[in-house]
């Protein structure tokens, strides 16, 4: 198996050398530029993972790295779209009939648009989709301890954005 290897890398650096630039610009012309090089390093983290899958002419492997590479550009824009999606809602929780949002909460909804999209998404987990701590975790793909200390710095970092008079300080002390 170790002879194996060398040439799966060997073969894998070389479809890589001819590829990522079309690949690159392809991810910039049809997604976000900011994306791009995100989508494009996913893109050949899935050519690795299928290299066995690989189509053996040039040109017919090349199509199939597209079309990964358009897959991988359909769900950065599916996660784009629900973290847009998370803010609207969070910008809109508080808003009942007739009746405008405290102060409070419009602080959170301003908070919570400063935060990281890694944040954003750990709290997520948490808050709206009451996943424990280990099924968040094997979302993220990290363990439960990596995932409870991402937990903890993103709510300190929401604590750090809100005005101190935001919350009640028992409330803000219970999320510690």
């Amino acid at each position: 198996m170790s002879t194996l290897q060398p040439d799966r890398e060997a073969r894998f650096r070389a479809l890589y050398a001819d590829a990522y630039a079309d690949v690159l610009a392809f991810a910039q012309r049809r997604g976000d530029p900011s994306q791009a090089e995100d989508v494009t390093a996913e893109t050949f983290l899935v050519v690795w993972r299928r290299f066995a899958d690989v189509p053996r002419r040039p040109g017919d492997a090349r199509a199939w790295i597209f079309g990964i590479a358009r897959h991988c550009l359909l769900n950065a824009r599916r996660g784009q779209g629900r973290q847009d999606a998370l803010a609207v809602r969070i910008a809109a929780a508080p808003a009942e009939v007739g009746r405008e949002p405290s102060a409070g909460l419009v602080d959170l909804a301003a908070a919570w648009r400063r935060l990281s999209p890694a944040e954003q998404e750990t709290l997520a987990l948490t808050v709206f989709e009451d996943l424990t701590s280990a099924q968040a975790a094997r979302v993220l793909g990290v363990s439960a301890a990596s995932y409870r200390i991402r937990l903890m710095r993103a709510r300190r970092a929401l604590r750090g954005h809100l005005a101190p008079s935001t919350f009640p300080a028992e409330l803000m002390e219970a999320q510690s």
